[in-house]
């Protein structure tokens, strides 16, 4: 038997830290559909890249604090000033590539909305539109990265964005609802299905 039919949900969170079961349960997995919020997500991803989650969501709120909660207008205004008080903040991971890659990755949002294009919208048109309905038996089956979130990288990269490989894009697309890869014997399984069933974005090529 494995971890997550003991518990009922996914094995990797585990059974003992509250904050990583919490996040399971209320937010792994969930359709989002607002663009600041996407655009958050994808950066707080790239921050991990070469850590575990849970750091990330250890110092997620110090994170949000010290990026203005993730305000694009003002996270792409910073300067050299701004980003020299981040490297000195001990609340984030104080990478001076990830800072950078945080700014520029606002200032492309906001270039992306000025020419009217919805990153929301966006990004879901890699999926069709619509969440990818997984059906895995136990949570160790999904991949790493699929065909969808290889796609969606390149197409991150040639924007402008940064610390967007495909691997890093999948755990993305993971938790935002982009793909339901709940197992079967998780309880959010059948929870998160009906919430994708019940919006659709047109999808845009």
């Amino acid at each position: 038997m494995t971890d997550s039919q003991t518990d009922g949900r996914c094995g990797w969170c585990g059974t003992t830290d509250a904050l990583y079961i919490a996040y399971h349960d209320e937010e792994w997995g969930v359709p989002e559909y607002d663009p600041r919020a996407l655009w958050e997500k994808l950066i707080l991803d790239g921050f991990q890249a070469g850590l575990a989650w849970i750091t990330i969501l250890r110092k997620r709120e110090g994170i949000r604090d010290a990026f203005d909660n993730f305000d694009p207008e003002k996270v792409a205004a910073y300067g050299e000033a701004d980003i020299e008080r981040l490297l000195n903040d001990p609340r984030i991971i104080r990478s001076r590539a990830k800072i950078n890659a945080a700014i520029r990755g606002a200032q492309i949002w906001l270039e992306m909305r000025d020419n009217g294009e919805d990153f929301s919208a966006w990004l879901w048109s890699f999926v069709g539109g619509a969440p990818i309905q997984n059906d895995w038996s136990d949570f160790r089956e999904a991949p790493v990265k699929t065909p969808e979130s290889e796609a969606m990288a390149r197409a991150l990269k040639k924007r402008g964005f940064n610390f967007c490989g495909p691997v890093i894009v999948y755990a993305f697309m993971q938790a935002t609802g982009l793909v339901n890869d709940h197992p079967r014997s998780c309880f959010r399984y059948e929870e998160i299905r009906a919430m994708g069933a019940s919006r659709t974005f047109t999808a845009k090529a």
